[in-house]
């Protein structure tokens, strides 16, 4: 078991992590009640678990004080609406102040649970129990919480960091092998913003846990590092002034892309695509080294992630959703860029670097 405390709030990752979890939340997130908030695929496999979990070991729970809610799984399900239905549940089931949010689930459950955390009664705890690999490395480490509108991903939302986060790879083995493959995306992320040796670990695991001939704990020193990797960037810009922005490296394009699928293509699948398309972008800009385009789509094609937009997605509607996306400033969008893999551009303006629409629409319709 391994515990990442740099971000004043521990991260703790381990097979078999999930049966300590009402023990934690009973040392990090003491509460009079808890509820849990989960989605309907991860809820038939760990609804109960966690329940039984808290009211065993969580310091202060009991039966009657453990709820939970279960909504339809999807990024579709990631509303204003949604989040409205879910507060007024656990308004009407007497839940105050004393009450501390269980995320159960990917990154969908954990934004919006998240959001519900941060804004329930002006903010009360939440801890993150990710259940994807994707959330796991990404979506449940740095506090980002938000739901969708129809502008686009994430546009409503607030920063408010979890009391825990609690990974089990062992959940992992629920997950569907398109989920799990599409989590690597934000794996491979990481290594192109810090760690480039961890791409060439990713395509030689990749097949034999899609094969299922290599158990999915085989993963936890891979999410370690990763989580590494994200933590120390947000614990030295928590609230995304600077560096942070790095992190944001696939996601301009990607949330286009991703919303522009109507959310056919998972969050991960649109990442592998923005990641391709924006160092594309860097080497189109002088930006990049030559190569570090086609060393990215290697590695995103390698292990079965799509590079390339849809055919029944346009080009234009990517970049329509694109333009309100929170990242514009002063009139055009900033892009996290990659110097090579390994090494992101961007110091020198704040690792934020504002790229003129033309060529961004160029370099999009050169993903098709």
């Amino acid at each position: 078991m391994t515990s990442i405390d740099v971000l004043g709030y521990p991260i703790i990752i381990g097979d078999g992590a999930l049966a300590q979890l009402g023990s934690l939340v009973g040392a990090h997130a003491r509460a009079h009640q808890y509820a849990i908030v989960s989605d309907e695929n991860v809820a038939r496999h760990y609804l109960t678990p966690v329940r039984d979990a808290l009211v065993r070991d969580a310091a202060g729970a009991t039966a009657e004080h453990v709820h939970s809610v279960v909504i339809p799984a999807g990024e579709q399900h990631k509303t204003r609406e949604q989040w409205g239905s879910i507060t007024d549940t656990l308004l009407s089931r007497g839940c105050a102040r004393d009450t501390t949010i269980i995320a159960l689930g990917g990154g969908v459950i954990g934004d919006l649970a998240g959001f519900v955390a941060a804004t329930y009664m002006r903010g009360i705890p939440v801890v993150q129990v990710p259940t994807t690999l994707l959330a796991m490395v990404d979506a449940s480490v740095g506090g980002k919480t938000a739901v969708d509108t129809p502008a686009g991903k994430n546009t409503v939302g607030a920063f408010h960091p979890p009391a825990l986060v609690l990974i089990d790879p062992a959940t992992l083995a629920s997950l569907p092998p398109r989920e799990l493959l599409a989590g690597f995306a934000e794996v491979i992320k990481h290594a192109v913003i810090a760690d480039a040796s961890d791409i060439d670990t990713v395509m030689a695991l990749v097949p034999a846990l899609l094969a299922g001939s290599s158990p999915v704990r085989t993963l936890e020193s891979l999410i370690e590092r990763s989580v590494r990797v994200k933590a120390m960037v947000v614990a030295t810009d928590e609230r995304e002034h600077g560096l942070r922005k790095v992190l944001n490296f696939g996601h301009t394009i990607g949330h286009g892309v991703e919303a522009g699928s109507d959310y056919s293509l998972l969050h991960g699948e649109a990442i592998a695509i923005g990641m391709v398309g924006e160092a594309r972008l860097a080497e189109h800009l002088g930006i990049a080294v030559s190569g570090t385009a086609s060393a990215i789509e290697r590695a995103v094609a390698g292990i079965g992630l799509p590079a390339a937009i849809p055919s029944g997605v346009s080009a234009e509607r990517v970049f329509a959703l694109m333009a309100s996306d929170k990242k514009r400033r002063r009139g055009m969008l900033e892009y996290a860029l990659p110097k090579q893999v390994g090494e992101m551009a961007g110091a020198a303006s704040g690792w934020g670097i504002a790229v003129p629409d033309a060529d961004a629409i160029e370099v999009i319709r050169c993903l098709k």
